[in-house]
C-alpha cells in the first residue's frame, strides 16, 4: 500500500526517520552516562515502547496509571509513572502492579508515602519511589533541601518502599527558544540538584537515581551531569514546536491530509483541530512552511501561493506531537514510501 492510497486525514510515521532520531538520542547520552527513559505520553503506543526498549532505552515513564498498565501488561518491566498517585482505589491498583515489574512512581508528602506503603504492606509488593524535587516547573514537588531529605527518610524507614532517588524535571525549560537563556537555566538547575545531592550525602543518604531532562535541554548537559537518565518523549517524533526550539531531531510524524478546496492564493485541507493538536501552536505545511495557518474543527487552510489542486495529498507537520497522537486511533508506519504496519495508539485517552 502506497503513502497516496491512505485515507485522511491520518497520522504517518517515517520510519527511517524515527530510528534515526532514538539513534541520535542514545548517541548524545552514552557520553554523559545517561541512561535514556522515554516519555509514553508522546506516542501512547506499546509497540513503539517496546521498540525503545529493544533498541537500548533502559525502561519507559509516563504520567498516568492507566499508562502504566497499558506498558505492563504488554511486558515493559521498568515504567515509572512520573507522577503523583494520591487516590485511594489507584493506589490500591498501583500495589498490585508493583508486583509484577519494577515500577516507580513519584511523592511529594508524607501522607502519600504512607498509603503507598499500607497498599502495598497489603499486596505483599515492592513499590519504588523517588521525591519530586520542584527545579521551576512549580506544578509538582517539594522547594527545598529539608523536604527532600524528610520525605527521602520516610521511604526508606517504609517496608515496602524503596528509595530510588530523585525527579528534577525542569519541563519549563523545553520550549525556550532564546538558546542561549535555556543553555544557562539549565546550568542552573544542574547545580541546584547537585547541591541537594551533596546535602543528602551529608546526611547520609545517597540517591541512586537523578531523573528528568526534555527534548529540549538534554544536549545542555554539563558532563559530567548530576543526571542518570532523561524523560525525552517527543525526540522520537518531533513537532513545529520542537523545530523552532532548534532540538535537532527529524520530523518523523506528520499528518497526511488531502486538499479539498483551492484558490489562487488558499489550500483548504481535510485536518482540523478535531485531528491535530494546537495547544502550542498551528501545524505547519511541509510543501509551504511559511504559509499562514487558520484552523477550524474540520478544515486546515494556507495561505499562500501554491500549485495544488483539489485531491492532493499534502503533510503537516503537527505544532505539538502529544496531543495531536492522542487524538487519533492508529499510526501508519512507513518506509521508503510504502505502508508497513499500521498501529493502534494503545493509551488514547486514557487520562487516569
Amino acid at each position: 500500500m502506497l503513502i497516496s492510497q491512505i485515507e485522511t486525514p491520518a497520522l504517518v510515521v517515517d520510519l527511517d526517520i524515527l530510528e534515526s532520531n532514538h539513534k541520535k538520542m542514545l548517541q548524545i547520552l552514552e557520553p554523559l552516562n545517561m541512561a535514556l527513559r522515554p516519555h509514553y505520553k508522546s506516542h501512547k503506543c506499546t509497540a513503539l515502547a517496546r521498540l525503545q526498549v529493544q533498541n537500548g532505552a533502559k525502561g519507559i515513564c509516563c504520567a498516568k496509571l492507566s499508562e502504566a498498565e497499558d506498558l505492563i501488561l504488554c511486558g515493559i518491566e521498568d515504567v515509572l509513572i512520573a507522577n503523583q498517585v494520591t487516590d485511594p482505589q489507584k493506589i490500591a491498583r498501583l500495589a498490585q502492579l508493583a508486583a509484577c515489574c519494577h515500577l516507580s512512581v513519584c511523592v511529594d508528602s508524607l501522607e502519600n508515602i504512607r498509603q503507598l506503603d499500607a497498599a502495598c504492606t497489603a499486596w505483599g509488593s515492592t513499590l519504588h519511589c523517588l521525591v519530586e524535587y520542584d527545579v521551576g516547573m512549580k506544578r509538582c514537588g517539594v522547594s527545598t533541601e529539608e523536604e527532600v531529605l524528610t520525605l527521602s527518610k520516610a521511604i526508606m524507614e517504609a517496608e515496602h518502599l524503596s528509595f530510588m532517588g530523585i525527579q528534577a524535571y525542569a519541563g519549563n525549560l523545553a520550549h525556550e527558544y532564546d538558546h542561549e537563556k535555556r543553555q544557562e537555566e539549565s546550568l542552573l538547575v544542574e547545580e541546584k540538584v547537585g547541591k541537594l545531592l551533596a546535602f543528602l550525602r551529608m546526611e547520609g543518604i545517597w540517591a541512586p537515581e537523578v531523573s528528568g531532562c526534555s527534548t529540549g535541554t538534554v544536549e545542555m548537559r554539563p558532563k559530567p551531569t548530576v543526571y542518570t537518565e532523561a524523560q525525552a518523549g517527543s525526540y522520537l517524533f518531533m513537532d513545529a514546536a520542537y523545530n523552532r526550539v532548534g532540538a535537532g531531531f527529524g520530523n518523523s510524524l506528520f499528518m497526511l491530509t488531502s486538499v479539498i478546496s483551492a484558490s489562487d492564493d488558499r489550500v483548504v485541507c481535510d485536518a482540523g483541530v478535531k485531528s491535530l493538536g494546537t495547544d502550542q501552536g498551528n501545524p505547519v505545511f511541509e510543501l509551504f512552511p511559511e504559509a499562514q495557518v487558520e484552523m477550524s474543527e474540520e478544515h486546515c487552510a494556507a495561505y499562500c501561493a501554491h500549485a495544488c489542486k483539489v485531491g492532493d495529498k499534502l503533510r503537516l507537520i503537527p505544532g505539538h506531537c502529544c496531543t495531536t497522537v492522542n487524538l487519533h486511533d492508529w499510526l501508519y508506519l512507513i518506509r521508503g514510501g510504502k505502508v508497513v504496519d499500521r498501529i493502534p495508539v494503545t493509551s488514547r485517552g486514557k487520562c487516569r
